[in-house]
């Protein structure tokens, strides 16, 4: 079994509602499974004006390796309408795979840790609340010493 940390954001219609579903169909592959609060964000890196995003993460243990988490979170958001007419464009949902145990993967359509992670706060904060000490196995910096080194700048 492995650890795994996913971010969840959602910028179209009931925001609360896809990230709870979303939360709750990933129990069917993740155990222990903890749902950090949810946090209102900016849009981030958009060429277009978008609505305010919804995040969260969520921790939990799974058999399945990388890949298939992958596959999983694509089946999700397919199962909430996500529609990707342009890159970065709004969506019901998008289901990251952040952490995967200790594991670095680098190949073509998938990258754990996932390589924006650190710099990004809307993955941070949540995912700090559910998993301060989790280590990423590229720096060695923990999820809080991450965190803390983005907002002291």
């Amino acid at each position: 079994m492995a650890r795994v940390a996913i971010a969840l954001g959602s910028n179209l219609g009931d925001r609360d509602a896809h990230l709870r579903g979303a939360a709750a169909a990933l129990s069917s592959v993740l155990t222990h499974l903890r749902v950090s609060s949810f946090h209102e964000t900016e849009p981030v890196g958009v060429a277009v004006p978008q609505p305010m995003f919804l995040n969260a993460a969520v921790v939990g243990e799974s058999d399945l390796s990388a890949p298939a988490i992958l596959d999983v979170l694509l089946a999700i958001e397919q199962g909430f309408g996500r529609e990707r007419p342009y890159p970065y464009a709004p969506r019901t949902i998008d289901l990251d795979l952040i952490l995967c145990g200790d594991a670095i993967i680098d190949t073509p359509g998938l990258t754990v840790p996932h390589p924006r992670f650190r710099e990004r706060l809307f993955v941070l904060e949540p995912l700090e609340e559910i998993a301060p000490d989790w280590v990423d196995p590229v720096t060695g910096k923990t999820v809080a010493e991450i965190l803390h080194g983005l907002t002291r700048g």
